[in-house]
């Protein structure tokens, strides 16, 4: 079939006919389609179509691939990028913002009732035991599981002079009308809402601190976890975190940081642990710096404990602030936690050192000797010796280590061959190429020990070539 005769019949005509035959129309074909779902449909096309070469592109130049995830990497911060920034106060050089205090010791010296010292301190603006000023007052959390805030925690603020409108109790979580135990591992997120509503906080008291450990205390893993909540909030919100322990029955005298109950992670996370002890026989009572890896961890201050008559026949007890002290937290601990009669027997101990070192510097051997004479136990004339500033040299082979009181360190010639001295004074020099057998305190050296020493070598030496064991 030719052309002409395909055009004639799609134009319908027909051999032998003069008219045009009825055709559908091009109307007829488009009368079922939905134009308008046509069109979005091509647009919607014409957007995928650009965009996918867009996304391809961008995914190149980051060096990755829809099909390909990322790997892991260890994040780097440059010291150069990092901005200083200053420790931020509470109470300086006592309480810092935004970390973790601990305030441990014996039960009985009244670690709550100083709590809310401090708390009535920050809440009214009022003055820290050095006597310095809170410069700005400021809401408190309490959350305590071991008091009851009617009848203890409210009357005892009220004593401390806080103000009472800026204290609040953390007392639980509802959740669907019911209510539950908070626990910061959980319901932090919860605590920082409400935290932001009341204009912030500057002081969170956890009484006690185990309150917040899920799992076993004992347990650096488990302790850690769960403080690192409460790390947080406080670096979150420039809150000063505070939280009350125990001292571990049977640790008296030993370091205070160490005496905290539980794990030492407890000791670990703190940036500053304070500790309280009472002294026995008497209402004095001590707070020391025991830990601070960011201000002096010396020093403390005196207290005592007052009990105040409130209205209504309600009556709290609150902390009275004495005189600042010197030392270490240890030594501080020490000269309250002493028993009585030991702490007579050391002060006779130290009387006959005393005397028996008053005229020049003497064998360790021989003290020993007057010391069993004198019904004194070594131990406590060595308590004794600390205690009068005597020292400990080795002069020689022959003489071994003597002791002497710090005057006699330098050599006096007039005397330095009187019967009392027998020329030690003379011999208060170092003396490594005069090996001895026997230690500082009379004992003899182990086997290693007096080999090295009768070869010139210290034992347990040190620059100077000296060997000297500290008790």
């Amino acid at each position: 079939m030719g052309p002409r005769l395909r055009c004639c019949r799609r134009k319908g005509l027909v051999a032998g006919q003069g008219r045009p035959r009825s055709v559908m129309s091009d109307t007829d074909y488009l009368k079922d389609v939905d134009l308008d779902v046509l069109v979005e449909t091509n647009e919607r096309q014409k957007a995928i179509s650009a965009k996918q070469p867009a996304e391809a592109r961008d995914e190149f130049f980051k060096g990755k691939t829809p099909s390909q995830p990322r790997a892991a990497q260890v994040n780097l911060l440059c010291a150069s990028a990092v901005v200083p920034e200053p420790v931020t106060w509470l109470w300086p050089g006592w309480l810092p913002s935004g970390k973790l205090t601990l305030l441990a010791g014996d039960g009985g010296t009244g670690k709550t009732t100083l709590a809310i010292a401090l708390a009535a301190v920050v809440s009214a603006a009022l003055h820290w035991p050095d006597n310095s000023r809170c410069v700005k007052h400021g809401n408190v959390l309490i959350w305590s599981s071991e008091d009851d805030p009617a009848d203890t925690l409210v009357p005892r603020l009220m004593a401390a002079k806080a103000d009472l409108t800026r204290c609040y109790f953390v007392q639980g979580v509802t959740v669907n009308d019911e209510s539950q135990a908070f626990d910061p591992a959980r319901d932090i997120d919860l605590l920082d809402e409400r935290i932001r509503h009341l204009g912030g906080a500057r002081l969170l008291i956890v009484d006690p601190i185990v309150s917040a450990i899920a799992g076993d205390m004992h347990r650096a893993n488990d302790v850690r976890r769960s403080l690192q909540a409460l790390v947080d909030f406080a670096s979150r919100h420039g809150c000063a975190v505070l939280g009350i322990t125990h001292f571990t029955k049977g640790t008296k005298g030993g370091s205070p940081t160490e005496r905290v109950t539980g794990s030492q992670a407890f000791g670990a996370l703190a940036r500053m642990v304070l500790v309280a002890a009472k002294e026995e026989g008497s209402e004095k009572r001590v707070l020391a710096r025991a830990k601070s890896n960011i201000a002096p961890d010396t020093g403390g201050f005196s207290y005592t404990l007052s009990v105040d008559d409130l209205e209504n026949g309600i009556s709290a007890t609150h902390a009275l602030w004495g005189e600042a002290i010197n030392g270490t937290a240890r030594e501080i601990l020490g000269d309250v936690e002493a028993d009585p009669e030991a702490e007579t027997e050391r002060d006779e101990a130290a009387d006959f050192l005393r005397g028996l070192l008053s005229d020049g510097p003497k064998k360790v051997k021989e003290i020993r000797k007057d010391a069993d004479g004198a019904g004194h136990s070594w131990r406590t004339i060595e308590r004794a010796k600390r205690e009068i500033g005597a020292e400990a040299k080795k002069v020689g082979m022959a003489e071994g280590w003597v002791w002497a009181l710090l005057e006699d360190r330098q050599p006096n010639i007039e005397d330095r061959h009187t019967q009392y001295s027998g020329g030690l004074r003379d011999e208060w020099r170092s003396s490594a190429d005069k090996g001895s057998n026997d230690d500082e305190n009379g004992g003899d050296l182990p086997k290693a020990a007096k080999t090295a020493n009768s070869a010139g070598v210290a034992a347990f030496g040190d620059s100077s070539g000296q060997a000297e064991v500290d008790v």
